[in-house]
C-alpha cells in the first residue's frame, strides 16, 4: 500500500491532534481528582464536616466530585488544544483560592464565605492584622497539588493513554456529573432546600462549590424578595408574634426604671467563661465579678450573631429580630424602613446615641444609624485618636471611656446610649503598659492574649464607673453590659481547654457561647436570673425595666418575666433549652451532655423554623414599610 507525503502529513496532523485531545483529558481528569482529595482531607481536618449517616458520606464525596468536573470541564468549550489547558489550570487555581479563602474565614468565624461577605469587605476594614493572625505556614500545601498540575501541564508528563471511550460519551457524562449527584442529595437529605439558614447542612448537601453556586442563587431570590414584597405576609407574622407574647406576664421589676437613662456598653469578644476566672492568681474581670453582685446578673445568656459579629449584636439588639444568614444586614439592608430601640424610645422623648472609637464608615454605620433613628454618632472624628491611645482597630478602651464621658454628660436627658468597646477584638493585641495580668502559657498566642486584653476592657469599664459613680448622672441611669460575640473559635478549642482546665464536649460549641449580661439599676439589689435566653431578648428586657410595652413585628420576651418555654435560636438552626441543646441534627441533655431522643428536641423545630423564616421577611421583604404610623 503507498502512501502519498501528504497523506502521511494527514496522517501525522489527526496523531497529533489525538494526542492533544488525550492530552488535554489527562490533565482534566488529574486536576478533577488532585482537587477532590484536596477537598476531602479539608472537609476532615479543617471544616470537620460532620455527617450522620453512611448515605449522607457518600453523598458529599459524590456531589462535590461531580461540581469539581462540572466547573472544570468548561475548559473544554475552548476549541484549541493548548488554550483547553490553559483554561483548566487557572479554573482549578481559582477554584483553590475559593476554598482558602473559606479557610481562612472559617478559622475565626467557622462558617462558609458568602456573597454578602466578598460584597461587604470594603466596608469592614479589608486586610488587616487580623487576617494575618489566621494565616499559618502549613498553608503551602493547600497549594501541592496545583503545583503538580504545573509540572504536568509545562514537560507534558501525560501518559500516552487513549482516552477515546470518554470523548464519545462526554455530552452525557457531563449531564450526569451535574445531575445525578443533586438528584442523590435530594433522595438523601430530604428537606435541606427549607433549610437554607444551616449552611453546614447546605456543604454536606451539596459541597462546597455548588453550596456557593446556591448561595448566589439564594441571595439573588432576596434581592427579588423585597420587590415583590407587598405587606400581606404582616398579618400571618403579627398573629405568631401576638401568640408568642400572650405567654408571657409582666415581670415584678416592670417600671423599676422608668424615665431613666440607659447606658449600653458593648463589651467586645467577651465570652461568660472569663466572668469569675483567675490564672496564677490574677483575676481576668475583678471589676465585672464586683458589679454582678449588685446588679441583675444572667449567667445563662447566649449571642445569636452570625457573619456580621458586632453589627449583628446591634441590629439584634436594637431590632429584636434575627441576623441574616449571610453578611450584615448593617451593609446589605441599610436603607430599610425599621421599628428600631430609639424609634421607640422617640416616643417617650429618649435622645439616642452611639458612641465607637472607630472610623464612621466602619461596618457601614453611618448610613445605617440614620435607618435605626440614632439622633447622633460619636465616631472617630469626635475623639483625639493618637498612636499613642489606640491599638488595631481603633481608639483603646481607657481613652474611649475617658474621652466619651464628656459626650456622654451633654446629652439631653433621658437618654439612650450604645457604647462600642474595641480593644478585646481578634487577634487581641495590647501594649506590655497596659497590661494588667500576664499572658497565659498555651501553645496559641490568640487564647494567650485574650485573657490579658480582657482583663485590660475590665479596668476600662472599672475606671468609667470610679468617674460616674455618686453623680446625678449614675443614679438616673441604668447600665447595661453585654458580650457582642465570642472571641475565640473552636478552632482554637485545644488551647482553651487547656487555659480552662477542662474537656470540652459536644454541647460546648454552644455553652462556649454564652456572653455576659449584666444590667445594673442603682438602688436596686443584686439578683441573679437563671433565665435561658439571647440577645434577641434583651429589647424586651430593657424595655420591661423601663415600663414599656414593645407591640412591633419582634421575637423578644422579656428575661425578667415569667415564661415557661424559652428557646434561643441560633442563625444555623441551632438551638438551646433549659433542659436541652440540638446541634448536628442530634439532641444532647444539658444535664449530662449526652446524646438523647431526636422527640426531646422536635417540639421546637416548627418555631425554629418559623422565627427565622419570619425574620428573614421582615428584613428581605422590608416589611415595616408597609406599616402606618
Amino acid at each position: 500500500m503507498n502512501i502519498t507525503n501528504d497523506g502521511s502529513e494527514d496522517m501525522g496532523i489527526f496523531a497529533l491532534k489525538k494526542n492533544k485531545q488525550n492530552n488535554n483529558m489527562f490533565i482534566y481528569i488529574t486536576a478533577t481528582i488532585l482537587l477532590w482529595l484536596k477537598l476531602c482531607i479539608i472537609y476532615t481536618f479543617v471544616f470537620k464536616v460532620s455527617v450522620q449517616s453512611f448515605g449522607q458520606g457518600i453523598v458529599l464525596l459524590v456531589t462535590t466530585f461531580g461540581s469539581i468536573a462540572c466547573i472544570l470541564g468548561i475548559g473544554f468549550l475552548f476549541k484549541k488544544s493548548p488554550a483547553r489547558t490553559r483554561a483548566i489550570f487557572i479554573i482549578h487555581f481559582i477554584l483553590t483560592g475559593i476554598l482558602y479563602g473559606n479557610i481562612l474565614y472559617y478559622r475565626f468565624y467557622i462558617d462558609y464565605v458568602t456573597v454578602p461577605v466578598l460584597f461587604q469587605f470594603q466596608n469592614v476594614g479589608g486586610l488587616s492584622q487580623s487576617t494575618l493572625e489566621l494565616i499559618k505556614y502549613y498553608d503551602i500545601f493547600m497549594f501541592v497539588d496545583t503545583i503538580i498540575l504545573l509540572l504536568i501541564i509545562i514537560r507534558k508528563l501525560s501518559p500516552n493513554v487513549s482516552f477515546d471511550f470518554l470523548k464519545k460519551y462526554k455530552g452525557r457524562i457531563a449531564l450526569g456529573l451535574a445531575v445525578i449527584p443533586l438528584l442523590l442529595s435530594i433522595m438523601i437529605n430530604t428537606g435541606f432546600w427549607n433549610k437554607a439558614y444551616d449552611k453546614e447542612l447546605i456543604v454536606k448537601s451539596l459541597g462546597l462549590y455548588y453550596y456557593h453556586a446556591f448561595d448566589i442563587y439564594q441571595n439573588s431570590m432576596a434581592s427579588v424578595s423585597g420587590v415583590l414584597a407587598d405587606g400581606k405576609e404582616l398579618d400571618e407574622i403579627e398573629q405568631y408574634v401576638h401568640e408568642k407574647r400572650g405567654n408571657s406576664n409582666l415581670s415584678d421589676l416592670h417600671g423599676v426604671a422608668e424615665g431613666k437613662n440607659v447606658i449600653l456598653i458593648f463589651l467586645e469578644s467577651t465570652q461568660a467563661f472569663v466572668m469569675d476566672r483567675s490564672f496564677d492568681g490574677h483575676e481576668v474581670t475583678p471589676f465585672l465579678n464586683e458589679l454582678k453582685e449588685d446588679s441583675l446578673y444572667f449567667p445563662n445568656f447566649y449571642h445569636q450573631t452570625a457573619q456580621g459579629k458586632t453589627s449583628d449584636a446591634e441590629f439584634i439588639i436594637d431590632n429584636s429580630l434575627y441576623p441574616l444568614t449571610g453578611g450584615s444586614v448593617f451593609v446589605r439592608k441599610p436603607d430599610n424602613d425599621f421599628i428600631a430601640t430609639p424609634h421607640l424610645l422617640d416616643d417617650y422623648h429618649y435622645f439616642s446615641a452611639s458612641f465607637h472609637g472607630n472610623y464612621p464608615q466602619f461596618w457601614n454605620r453611618t448610613n445605617m444609624y440614620d435607618s435605626l433613628g440614632y439622633d447622633y454618632f460619636f465616631s472617630k472624628e469626635d475623639y483625639n485618636v493618637t498612636e499613642e491611645n489606640s491599638i488595631n482597630y481603633g481608639l483603646k478602651d481607657i481613652p474611649f471611656f475617658e474621652q466619651s464621658l464628656p459626650h456622654l454628660q451633654s446629652l439631653p436627658e433621658p437618654f439612650y446610649a450604645k457604647m462600642l468597646t474595641l480593644t478585646n477584638h481578634f487577634p487581641f493585641l495590647l501594649e506590655p503598659e497596659d497590661q494588667f495580668i500576664p499572658e497565659l502559657k498555651t501553645e496559641e498566642g490568640v487564647v494567650n492574649r485574650y485573657f490579658t486584653t480582657v482583663r485590660y476592657e475590665d479596668e476600662a469599664i472599672k475606671r468609667f464607673f470610679d468617674k460616674i459613680k455618686g453623680s446625678e448622672l449614675y443614679n438616673n441611669s441604668i447600665f447595661v453590659l453585654v458580650g457582642d460575640h465570642y472571641g475565640i473559635s473552636n478552632n482554637y478549642d485545644t488551647a482553651l481547654s487547656e487555659a480552662l482546665n477542662r474537656e470540652f464536649s459536644v454541647i460546648d460549641q454552644i455553652e462556649l457561647q454564652k456572653v455576659p449580661l449584666i444590667i445594673h439599676v442603682p438602688g436596686e439589689e443584686g439578683k441573679v436570673i437563671e433565665s435561658v435566653g439571647g440577645q434577641v431578648d434583651l429589647r424586651a428586657t430593657i424595655l420591661d425595666l423601663l415600663g414599656i410595652e414593645d407591640n412591633t413585628l419582634s421575637f423578644g420576651i422579656s428575661l425578667l418575666s415569667d415564661y415557661d418555654d424559652r428557646l434561643v435560636i441560633f442563625r444555623d438552626g441551632t438551638f438551646s433549652t433549659n433542659k436541652y441543646i440540638y446541634i448536628e441534627d442530634a439532641c444532647y441533655s444539658k444535664e449530662t451532655a449526652k446524646k438523647v431522643k431526636r422527640n426531646y428536641c422536635s417540639p421546637y423545630f416548627n418555631q425554629v423554623q418559623t422565627e427565622l423564616t419570619y425574620s428573614d421577611q421582615i428584613i428581605y421583604g422590608d416589611l415595616y414599610r408597609f406599616i402606618e404610623d
